[in-house]
C-alpha cells in the first residue's frame, strides 16, 4: 500500500508542480506569455502524470481487493516485483497516452488567433484555436481515452463491490471498522479526482464560460493534488490528535 502511495504523492507533486508555478510567474510579472516549446511542455507533463495517477488509483483498487477479499493470497499476488511491475505499467501507459495527445494538438494548425482562455495550457482550449476540419485525429485520440478511462472506472467499481460484499460478511464489528478504514481514503481520493475531471470535460456547452472553465480547472488540477495527501493523513492517529489539539 505505501510503494503506491510514494507514487501517488509523486503524481501529485508533479501534476501541481506543471502548472502552478507558471501560472504564478506570469502573475507576478502581469503577464500571459508563454512560448510553443513551454506549452508543449506542459501539455505532455501535464497530461503524462494525470493519465498515471489515474491508472495508479486503479491499482490501488486492486490492492486493496487483493488485500481484504483474498488476504491470505496478498504476499503472494502482491509481491514486491508485482508491484513494480504495475506501478512500472502505469507509468508507461501514462507516457504513451501523453506522447499521443501532445503529438496530435501540436500537428495541428491554428486558425483562431493565440490566446487560451485558461491559466495552463489545456487541450481543449488549444483545440478550439484549431481549423474546424483540422483535429478530427485528436478527437479521435480522445475517445480512445475516454475508452480505456472507462475501463479503468469499470475495474474500480467491480473491485469495490467485492470489497464491500466481503466487508458486510465480517462477523466482528472491528474487522469492519479496520476494513472501511483502509479503503476509505482511496474511493474519497478516487471520488473527488473522477468527479472534477467529469464535470470538467463532460459538462454541457450551455452552460460553459471563461469563468466557469477557470474554476473547474483549479478543481482538477489543484485541488485533489492538495487534499490528497490530508485525506490519507487522516489515517494517522497521531496527527489526528495533534488536529483536535489545535
Amino acid at each position: 500500500m505505501y510503494f503506491f502511495l510514494l507514487n501517488l504523492s509523486l503524481l501529485d507533486l508533479g501534476t501541481i508542480s506543471t502548472t502552478v508555478p507558471k501560472s504564478m510567474a506570469n502573475s507576478l510579472w502581469d503577464t500571459r506569455a508563454i512560448s510553443d516549446s513551454g506549452c508543449a511542455a506542459q501539455v505532455f507533463h501535464f497530461t503524462f502524470l494525470l493519465s498515471t495517477e489515474y491508472s495508479v488509483l486503479t491499482v490501488m483498487a486492486y490492492d486493496r481487493y487483493v488485500a481484504i477479499c483474498k488476504p491470505l493470497h496478498y504476499g503472494t499476488i502482491m509481491g514486491s516485483r508485482a508491484c513494480v511491475k504495475m506501478a512500472a505499467a502505469a507509468w508507461a501507459s501514462g507516457f504513451l497516452n501523453a506522447l499521443l495527445h501532445t503529438a496530435n494538438t501540436f500537428s495541428i494548425p491554428l486558425c483562431q488567433g493565440n490566446i487560451l482562455e485558461q491559466f495552463f495550457c489545456e487541450i481543449p482550449q488549444i483545440l478550439k484555436l484549431s481549423c474546424s476540419n483540422s483535429y478530427l485525429r485528436e478527437i479521435g485520440a480522445l475517445v480512445l481515452t475516454l475508452c480505456s478511462g472507462f475501463g479503468c472506472f469499470v475495474c474500480i467499481v467491480v473491485s469495490y463491490v467485492q470489497i464491500f460484499t466481503a466487508v458486510l460478511r465480517i462477523p466482528s464489528e472491528q474487522g469492519q471498522h479496520k476494513a472501511f478504514s483502509m479503503c476509505l481514503p482511496h474511493l474519497a481520493v478516487v471520488s473527488l479526482f473522477v468527479s472534477t475531471i467529469i464535470f470538467a470535460y463532460l459538462k454541457p456547452p450551455s452552460i460553459s464560460s471563461p469563468a466557469l472553465d477557470l474554476v473547474v480547472a483549479v478543481l482538477y488540477t489543484v485541488v485533489p493534488p492538495a487534499v490528497n495527501p490530508l485525506i490519507y493523513s487522516m489515517r494517522n492517529r497521531e496527527l489526528r490528535d495533534a488536529l483536535k489539539k489545535l
